[in-house]
């Protein structure tokens, strides 16, 4: 991460690095499982992605951020289109997701089992 060019390309994919909630080293700190940008044939910055289940806690802060309150506080139908939403992204196939998702909307595992078995009868 050295010259004036790096700098814009670093900017450049920074919102997305954030969105995914990873973290961004140099590329000659870049662990085996992070990934490496390279522009015109050079290493710039290395991606750190984080775990999946990390991934789940980062996603349902930004659903909370983006609500302007708790998902706890939102409404029945709120809750169920967050589910679904986080269905459509993989968030269940994470160990723990349906535990980790009801707790943050402050309903039970099988309430949010309920709401995907609506999805899927619907």
């Amino acid at each position: 991460m050295t010259g004036t060019g790096d700098e814009a390309f670093i900017a450049a994919v920074k919102p997305l690095v954030d969105a995914m909630g990873g973290e961004m080293v140099p590329p000659d700190e870049a662990g085996a499982d992070d990934v490496v940008l390279s522009w015109e044939g050079v290493g710039v910055v290395a991606v750190r992605l984080p775990q999946l289940a990390d991934s789940l806690d980062h996603i349902l802060a930004a659903l909370e951020r983006r609500k302007g309150r708790p998902l706890a506080d939102l409404d029945r139908k709120a809750k169920q289109e967050i589910v679904r939403g986080l269905e459509a992204r993989g968030a269940f196939a994470v160990r723990h997701g349906v535990e980790t998702v009801a707790s943050a909307l402050g309903v039970s595992r099988f309430t949010v089992y309920n709401y995907l078995n609506r999805e899927k009868g619907a």
